[in-house]
């Protein structure tokens, strides 16, 4: 398709039920700094973090961006608001490529993103090299998207062309996310990962039974 820009769209909005708090503050935000990190050394720039549960991120006396008022958002990531968090994951994802939208209008010598990397903040095993394959997936590809797959199940990252960005924000509802765009499509690049990671997301905490 082409080499454009990936920008990278870390959803972190839910408030975590099954979990006991927001995934977001899991581990003293371990699992945020892990995503970002791969996003970041996986090819990702910009960078975002969708919040939600845990209300907007507010600056610090030194700047930085504080998620709870205590939990350091990483340096050069933006944060932004889902309002509508509550709905679901749709929320998320259309705020975060709306945010991207954002972005396009304001061009930088590098140039506008061509594509998104989406990962949930929750898969704390999916490292840069994850990351970096599936980029890699979706820019060979005619259609331009591709995702992730470990022991045959879809999973994240998912990379779309700007060209589709549209189409997923008009059909995300509820907690589907892309699944509803994604779903009956049969020019996605499923990319296997099974040799880097288990891709597993975390609905409990360790010493909590299901």
């Amino acid at each position: 398709m082409s080499d454009g820009r990936c920008a990278g769209v870390l959803l972190a909005a839910g408030a975590g039920t099954r979990y006991g708090r927001p995934k977001v503050l899991a581990e003293d935000g371990a699992w945020l700094r892990t995503a970002v990190a791969a996003l970041r050394a996986g090819g990702c720039d910009p960078l975002y973090v969708v919040l939600g549960a845990t209300g907007p991120a507010r600056r610090g006396p030194d700047g930085r961006w504080l998620i709870c008022e205590t939990l350091a958002i990483p340096e050069g990531v933006q944060p932004v608001w889902a309002a509508d968090w509550a709905v679901g994951l749709a929320a998320s994802l259309r705020t975060g490529l709306g945010a991207i939208a954002r972005h396009d209008e304001q061009p930088t010598e590098a140039g506008a993103p061509r594509y998104v990397a989406i990962m949930p903040v929750d898969t704390p095993d999916v490292g840069a090299d994850v990351v970096a394959r599936v980029i890699a997936a979706a820019r060979a590809a005619p259609s331009g998207l591709a995702r992730a797959t470990f022991d045959g199940r879809p999973g994240h990252p998912v990379v779309l062309f700007h060209d589709h960005w549209a189409a997923v924000i008009k059909s995300a509802q509820g907690n589907s996310g892309a699944r509803t765009f994604l779903d009956g499509r049969t020019d996605i690049v499923a990319v296997t990962c099974d040799d880097l990671a288990t891709g597993r997301d975390h609905d409990y905490p360790p010493n909590r039974a299901r």
